[in-house]
Order: structure tokens, then sequence, then C-alpha cells
């Protein structure tokens, strides 16, 4: 597998990685539905320093984040990202022909110029990160600065030149697909100015979840702290466990089936959807053991002339959002047909709504195992 990324240490993902250092499926799945520096050389490191005081999160470096080229590229290479909302928009042009579009999030205009192409009759384009100076450009020098208006602000701070739009569309997604909250200001966005007719691409998302064997990089991962050059350092396990990882997995390691979670309409949810607590049951296709729960997560586009989108599973064309690993306590030894069964509660973090808190209910009575546990993680 390719394991390199873990929640202190991931790429920027749809919606944003909230760090300043950070660099950041239509459905393809057969059971889907289709060098060191001193910190005062550092002035990224020395700003951060300077607000530790002031107990500054993530949240604080969010818009920071995204004025860093390197996170708009990585998303811009995402051929299934970035292809899949190219096609929604030119394969689907009776959406956006002369019609009023927003883009929430624009970063580098992309879709913005998508939408001017397809014949929108005007694109206003919000982007809060210093990107949005590149984007002012970027729409200047391909000759749509007729058709795009870039706004740099926050969604929730500033005012249109008009009324209502008639189209939203925003690529708001994160790792396990609420991370760093984006949909919310998605949602602001609608209910501010969304038509009455008027649609949210895309407008369907759905978070699945399947069970993986992962033993040899679970040793590598939480079992390394055990003996670090020699010295303890177990007391570090317990972090390590809470901490969820995003990563590729192999499709050949998943053991169970895979089961829907939660489907989100972000044409008519309310943001307090976003928190939940919902059942799984993952029922064993061959005798292994289970290391960890993975989750990822769909997108459709409903409102095309055909069913578009693209899933982040497993099965499917890697993407930049990979998927989200949760190690679990016990190795849990499982045979064909019997069910690992539980509930999981998803929530933002009270203290920095960017992050996510997860709680993990799980159980088996099996003929080789039998375990009953609570676990907590946190995305940040």
């Amino acid at each position: 597998m390719d394991r390199r990324k873990g929640s202190g240490s991931r790429d920027a993902n749809g919606g944003g990685l909230a760090e300043a250092t950070a660099s950041r499926l239509r459905f393809e799945d057969a059971d889907e539905v289709g060098m060191e520096v001193e910190v005062e050389d550092c002035p990224a490191a020395a700003a951060e320093e300077e607000v530790i005081g002031n107990e500054k999160t993530s949240a604080d470096y969010y818009f920071d984040s995204y004025s860093h080229f390197g996170i708009h590229e990585e998303m811009l290479k995402d051929v299934v990202r970035t292809r899949s909302y190219q096609n929604v928009i030119t394969q689907n042009n009776f959406l956006f022909k002369d019609k009023i579009v927003l883009d929430v999030g624009a970063g580098t205009g992309i879709l913005s110029l998508f939408c001017a192409k397809a014949g929108a009759k005007h694109v206003y384009a919000i982007e809060c990160s210093q990107m949005a100076d590149m984007a002012k450009e970027i729409v200047k020098t391909n000759g749509f600065s007729e058709v795009i208006t870039v706004i740099k602000g926050k969604v929730e701070e500033i005012e249109l030149p008009v009324p209502k739009v008639d189209v939203i569309i925003s690529e708001w997604m994160g790792y396990f697909l609420l991370f760093e909250n984006m949909l919310d200001t998605v949602l602001f966005a609608r209910d501010k100015w969304l038509a009455d007719d008027g649609v949210v691409l895309p407008d369907k998302a759905s978070l699945h979840l399947t069970a993986i064997e992962d033993a040899e990089y679970k040793e590598d991962k939480i079992e390394f702290w055990n003996n670090v050059y020699g010295f303890d350092m177990s007391c570090i396990k317990k972090q390590a466990m809470m901490e969820p990882l995003v990563d590729t997995v192999d499709a050949n390691q998943i053991v169970t089936n895979c089961q829907l979670l939660k489907t989100m309409d972000i044409s008519k949810m309310s943001s307090g959807d976003a928190s939940f607590t919902v059942p799984f049951k993952l029922v064993a296709e061959r005798n292994d053991f289970i290391h960890a729960l993975v989750a990822y997560f769909n997108v459709s586009f409903t409102k095309c002339h055909k069913l578009m989108g693209f899933s982040t599973g497993p099965r499917s064309k890697s993407t930049h959002w990979k998927q989200t690993v949760l190690y679990l306590e016990d190795v849990v030894t499982i045979c064909e047909g019997e069910t690992l069964s539980g509930t999981m509660t998803v929530a933002n973090n009270k203290k920095n709504p960017r992050d996510i808190d997860i709680t993990l209910k799980y159980s088996i009575n099996g003929q080789r195992s039998k375990v009953s546990r609570t676990q907590n993680y946190k995305m940040r």
C-alpha cells in the first residue's frame, strides 16, 4: 500500500487542509451504484509560533493554506476529480447556458472557466485565500473577464451584485467527506442566494464503510512506539490510535462488504445533518483478521442529463482524497459470514468546527472473537 500520510501530515483536500505548510470517483466499483530550518529562517513557522499563546488552531490557517500553489497543483492533477467536474459542466450545458453561476471556494477558478465555456451568462467566483489574486489574472489571461467576476473574501461576509443565482457549484469535499467543514459554507450560500428553481452541484454525497486486514502497517504505525531505538514510547500509542490515517488502501485487503452509512442531499439538507449517529453491519466475505475500518465517499450529480459522479472507494481509481483508515484496538478474528456491527457518531469538534470527532462502537460475538469496545478518533 501507498502509506504515507497520517492525519497530522496529510495532503490538501477538496475543502482545503488547514495547515499553512500543507502540500493537498464516476462509479467504478463493482458493488457501487455505478532538510531542517531554524524557526527564525522560516516566516510561516515564526508566525505560527507567535500565535500559539493565543490558542489559535488549524482553523486560523485554513485560508492561508490555500494560498500555496502546491495544493492547487495537486487538486488540478487529480484527474478523477477535475475531469469529473469538467464532464458534468461540458456535457450538460443546458444547466449553465445563459445562467448566473456561483462558484464557492473557486481556487484557481478552474470550475468557473469550465462554466464560462459552457455558456454561463455570468460566473461569480468566491475565493478567500490569496489565490483569488491569481484567479483574477488567470481569468483575464484566458479572455473571460467579462463573464467571470472573482470576489475575494469569505462567503459568509461578502455581498453579490445580484440577488439570486441559478447554479451553485463547489468542490467542497474533504477527507472523510466532511473534514474542514466547507459544506456549511455551501449550505450558507444556498440559503442566501440560490433561486427557488436553482441547482446545487454536486447535489448528493454519501459516506461508506468497510473493514480491512492491515497487520503489517498497523505494526509499523502503532506497535512501533513500543520500542523506539531501545526506548519505550508506548504512551504515544493511544494518541496514534486516535488519529485516523488518510491513505490508499489496496482493494485486496477488504475483508467485508461495503456499507452505506449516510447519504446527504446538498440541495435540501441543513447544517446540522452533517452530525449524525448511524448503525453499521459489516459481514465477512472470507476468514481473515480485521485491523481497521475504512471510510470513503461517493459524489453524485443527479441533475445531469444522465447520472454522473465519482467514488473515492478502494476499488475505484485513486484520488487525492484517498481513504480514511480507523485502526481498532483489537485484532478481530472473523469467519466468513460473521458480522462486525456497531454505530458510528460523527460531529464537528466544539473548539474547532473544521476538525471532526468520530466515536466508533463495535462488537462481534463470533467463533474466534468476542469483542465489544468504544473508540474515539479526531481528525485534525
